[in-house]
């Protein structure tokens, strides 16, 4: 049986309420990027990533 990882929470948030919120915003999320919208936003945000990684490696 696998070894369960220990969560990083350095909040005065309770893993049990981080965890009920993950939860219950995951769907979204995962249906936000599956959608046309969020390919799109994906695809410009990682564009974006792309030009600043080309200006640090010119400077």
């Amino acid at each position: 049986m696998g070894r369960r990882k220990k969560p990083i929470n350095r909040t005065n948030i309770p893993q049990y309420q981080v965890e009920a919120i993950a939860r219950c915003l995951l769907p979204d999320i995962l249906a936000f990027f599956e959608s046309e919208e969020g390919q799109r936003e994906f695809a410009q945000w990682r564009k974006e990533q792309e030009e600043k990684e080309k200006e640090k490696e010119k400077k």
